[in-house]
């Protein structure tokens, strides 16, 4: 399907602001009210520069990104430049990864979100109340998604308003807290620990993919789509470091053994500014699973939609005109997901998920400019695109080698299936009786 038809029906409105402001708004999601405690645990006072480290790693990515979206600026974003460049089968690939990988996300979110709100029960409490958090926040979710996109998109809204005041009622309190002997490492951090940290990490900046799947509507998108790359993730890199450093400068070693770690560390200060990090900590995570249920459920019904995927996926509710059934699907896999993990597991996961997704796009954006290939005028034409490819897809590779044995060959088995059933699908089609003529 070229550009034009794909994106047929669509006005490019959306500017250099408000890219950047959505792609802030997804890369910052529940992750950094979590992330934190776990990266203590992993590397100690060191956590910071494991921040530095993954957004070099995501910067390249990011710059890849640039590039493939100045080229094809086309609905689907880096799918759409994929498929451009290496066919459908790796399209097919990248698109299934995502919206695995979103339920893995979605259920790590809402073990996080379950955290938060049973951390001020008995523990004797914890448990059942935990996964009746996880069901409801999830189901009541979803239950306002199947009721039309508009109301999903309202519950989006109203979260987004107010998911940096906290963050920066955090880092402007908590700045004069800081105790420089919470800095001071207690013992050195192993292989495994790095690891850890750096795919935890990089799990915080994941999201700008979702962000610009909706390129086909951005204007100027050679100049936009780069530009918001750019602001964006300097302003999350040095919101990222900053929260960190706060954390451990207020709460030391305790950090790493925390559950709702702004949370505590504001208690040294205030129990008001305590409530107000648990508030808004929900409420982010809330933001972001609205966004997640919003759109992923999209994928598989386009995916039904296109036969890729059984047919019941592609029903719409005859009142709403919301995917239902995707909605409905979707809401019980990242539930059962939740219950069955923890926030750092099911985080470690997701990021493995997506790293391939970010290999294909580096390599795409890079197949694109050595053809010159160009559907909206002048493209960025980043003159050290080379190194970033080999930066970002490096990165990915080495990221994916830090993971455990069992996460890697998980992570090979999602592959495979997702090409036997690519397959599968084309198989069938092939083999399915075409229209009778006269």
């Amino acid at each position: 399907m070229s550009e034009q038809e794909r994106d047929k029906g669509l006005v490019r409105a959306v500017g250099t602001w408000g890219l950047t402001a959505s792609i802030i708004n997804i890369v910052v999601g529940a992750g950094i009210f979590a992330v934190p405690a776990a990266l203590a645990a992993g590397i100690g006072p060191y956590a910071p520069l494991a921040f530095i480290v993954c957004a070099v790693a995501i910067g390249s990515v990011a710059i890849c990104f640039a590039e493939g979206g100045s080229r094809i600026p086309t609905s689907g974003g880096a799918y759409g430049y994929i498929e451009a460049a290496f066919g459908p089968l790796i399209s097919y690939v990248a698109g299934t990864l995502l919206w695995f990988s979103d339920a893995l996300a979605c259920g790590g979110v809402a073990a996080a979100l379950a955290d938060v709100a049973v951390s001020v029960l008995p523990p004797q409490a914890r448990a059942p109340a935990h996964a009746a958090v996880v069901v409801g926040a999830i189901g009541t979710i979803a239950w306002v998604n199947i009721g039309g996109v508009a109301r999903g998109t309202r519950l989006v809204n109203t979260a987004t308003l107010v998911k940096l005041i906290p963050l920066a009622v955090f880092v402007i309190a908590g700045a004069g807290a800081i105790h420089s002997m919470n800095f001071l490492p207690s013992a050195q951090p192993n292989t495994g620990g790095v690891g850890r940290a750096l795919i935890l990490a990089l799990f915080a900046f994941t999201g700008m993919e979702v962000a610009l799947a909706a390129s086909g509507e951005v204007v100027q998108p050679a100049r936009t789509i780069p530009r918001a790359l750019a602001m964006a993730m300097l302003f999350v890199t040095m919101l990222y470091v900053a929260v960190q450093v706060i954390a451990q400068g207020i709460l030391g070693a305790s950090l790493a053994t925390s559950t709702v770690p702004l949370a505590d560390a504001m208690a040294r200060i205030s129990p008001a500014l305590s409530v107000l990090m648990l508030v808004g900590a929900a409420l982010s995570m809330l933001g972001w699973m609205g966004s997640d249920l919003l759109g992923t459920p999209r994928i598989l019904f386009a995916f039904a939609r296109d036969g890729r995927l059984p047919r019941v996926l592609g029903r719409v509710h005859p009142h709403t005109r919301a995917p239902h059934v995707a909605i409905v699907v979707y809401a019980v896999l990242a539930i059962g997901v939740s219950l069955t993990g923890s926030f750092a597991e099911l985080a470690v996961l997701s990021t493995l998920t997506v790293a391939p997704i970010y290999i294909a796009g580096c390599a795409a954006a890079w197949r694109l400019s050595r053809n010159g290939v160009a559907l909206a005028g002048v493209p960025l034409n980043f003159r050290w695109l080379r190194a970033a490819m080999l930066t970002g897809i490096c990165s990915m590779l080495a990221l994916i080698a830090l993971a455990s044995r069992e996460e890697i060959l998980g992570l090979a088995a999602a592959l495979a299936a997702c090409v036997i059933v690519f397959w599968l699908s084309n198989r069938g089609q092939a083999t399915r009786p075409g229209p009778e003529t006269s």
